[in-house]
């Protein structure tokens, strides 16, 4: 957790300075900082583009009654590109103007999904839903049981006993 505090406070900076001399000697200040303000305005309007994109992909799959956990996570990483993309730097336009591509953004998405476990459960109100599904339930004769429940916890517990 260090090293990784250590990356982002101290050396992402000093790359950052050390490539803004060597631009800034390259082209000039004016040039450098034109780029600077270039970069930030066309990413955060691909960032803008691209989060939308998303948005409408979630709203498909959740139509269709599918968990859209791929498109959250690349949501989520859009928001750290666009965050990237804000900062002024070189190096950081590069990093988000790399994640910001759609194979590699899917391809992150799908790595931090293999490090990370979903668990879904939403609030409603007063009710507290939760669904869950199990497919491998044997009885004592042998016969496999499939199917799906739901838990609902309701407030009032003696819903039945109303004066």
């Amino acid at each position: 957790m260090f090293a990784i505090v250590f990356l982002i406070f101290i050396l992402v900076p000093v790359i950052e300075i050390s490539l803004f001399i060597s631009v800034g000697d390259y082209l000039g200040l004016w040039p450098t900082i034109a780029m600077v303000f270039l970069t930030a305005f066309v990413g955060v309007s691909l960032v803008r583009s691209q989060g939308l994109q998303t948005l409408l992909s979630v709203q498909s799959r959740l139509q269709q009654g599918e968990l859209p956990a791929q498109q959250i996570f690349e949501g989520v990483l859009l928001a750290a590109v666009g965050v990237l993309l804000f900062i002024p730097g070189f190096l950081t336009d590069a990093m988000g103007m790399i994640v910001l591509l759609p194979a590699p953004r899917r391809a992150l998405a799908k790595y931090l999904m293999t490090k990370m476990v979903v668990k879904a459960s939403a609030g409603f109100g007063a009710h507290q839903y939760q669904e869950e599904r199990f497919t491998h339930r044997r009885n004592n004769d042998g016969h496999t049981f499939e199917g799906e429940y739901e838990r609902k916890d309701d407030d009032n517990n003696n819903h039945l006993n109303k004066p």
